[in-house]
């Protein structure tokens, strides 16, 4: 069995899942764009999600011609509603896409039933979440189909990277066919991805961590080292020629060794995020409610604050390696959002939120986060 077909048989097997339902991509992106073609998704029709998300999933779906319908987010978890979303829905509606955000699930049911009932596909945005769960349920198994990521800071890396899960066996042949279209990544990306994770194992400690996010930031921008997003992407709406790329076997390996660590790497981040949420509410803080947290897969803890900027100042003081997702309604992007249809005053939630948003990591000793919040509690809303 070669490296690709390892990786996808260890994917299946943690998720009780067949092979055949599982499918690799370069990045979570393209299998996000390879399922909606395989939906049929085309010009004219309508794909409703959250107003707050990373640009680079409206992108997925004006590549297709097709329109991005989009819901504000409850303010408290940070995903849309059933009854939001199903105010949102038109008869050109033809997919939902359900977000799972920072590992947090959010009436996914509900949901995916009322799409059923009136003949929708349901996509669930799982980029955050893999190994959670939600209501005794893997993420990503309830919906039509789900997309993953293996992006530097997801629950597993395989330094970037995606991962698709077919759920309706009616679209295998579809994808099937797609994927034998996908570009062949080269050996000099491979070469560029294998020294990126090298350093980042190795190099990214406390002290460097600013300092190389900084510049891993500026030179994949640049296109000299390979990025979570183009330049493209992040610009325009029109799809970058190297878009449709499948995963390495540089992706494939690290992926395989990830997979046997991840049970360990949830169970610590869980221990670490009820630490958090304990303490958050115990100073009357903005906290994710607590009936959501059994099967959370805390891939971070988002806390709201009064100045980000400032506060990120003192996380670099103090070595927290604090994250900024998502400072927009459609991360990263802070100009005009007009080009992929929103207009920030219609989504009164996401904007706040992205205003104040940082989310902690779970994966250093949880002692440091709490000494660091107590330090900047007051700014802390």
């Amino acid at each position: 069995m070669n490296v690709e077909l390892t990786y996808q048989a260890r994917i299946a097997e943690y998720l009780h899942i067949d092979t055949e339902q599982v499918s690799l991509y370069w990045k979570g992106r393209v299998a996000l764009y390879t399922v909606l073609k395989a939906m049929g998704v085309g010009s004219g029709d309508e794909v409703v999600l959250p107003a707050f998300t990373c640009v680079v999933v409206p992108n997925a779906i004006l590549y297709l011609g097709a329109i991005p319908i989009y819901v504000d987010i409850n303010p408290t978890v940070l995903c849309c509603s059933a009854e939001q979303i199903e105010q949102a829905l038109t008869p050109k509606t033809k997919v939902i896409l359900i977000q799972n955000m920072l590992g947090l699930s959010f009436e996914v049911e509900e949901i995916v039933s009322m799409a059923k009932a009136k003949g929708i596909y349901t996509i669930e945005d799982c980029t955050h979440g893999f190994g959670g769960k939600h209501q005794g349920v893997f993420n990503g198994l309830r919906c039509d189909a789900s997309f993953f990521s293996s992006q530097w800071n997801k629950p597993f890396s395989t330094g970037i990277g995606g991962m698709l899960l077919i759920n309706n066996r009616d679209l295998l042949q579809s994808v099937n066919l797609l994927k034998s279209h996908l570009i062949k990544p080269s050996a000099k990306d491979q070469f560029i991805l294998f020294i990126l994770i090298w350093a980042r194992t190795y190099l990214l400690k406390g002290f460097t961590y600013w300092t190389f996010i900084r510049m891993y930031r500026w030179l994949s921008k640049k296109g000299v080292v390979v990025g979570s997003s183009s330049a493209s992407e992040l610009e325009g709406i029109h799809m970058p020629k190297d878009y449709f790329k499948g995963m390495s076997t540089v992706q494939c390996r690290a992926g395989i060794k990830a997979l046997s660590t991840l049970d360990h790497v949830i169970s610590q981040r869980k221990i670490s995020g009820v630490s958090v949420h304990d303490w958050l509410a115990n100073q009357s803080k903005t906290t994710v409610p607590a009936e959501h947290l059994a099967h959370h897969a805390f891939l971070k803890y988002p806390i709201l604050v009064k100045d980000r900027a400032l506060f990120l100042q003192h996380a670099e003081k103090e070595k927290i390696p604090l994250g900024d997702w998502f400072i927009s309604p459609l991360h990263p992007v802070l100009d005009s959002l007009e080009p992929w249809g929103l207009e920030v005053s219609n989504f009164p939630n996401a904007v706040y939120v992205s205003k104040h948003i940082v989310n902690l990591p779970l994966d250093i000793p949880v002692h440091r986060l709490i000494n660091f919040l107590e330090l900047y509690k007051n700014e802390i809303i």
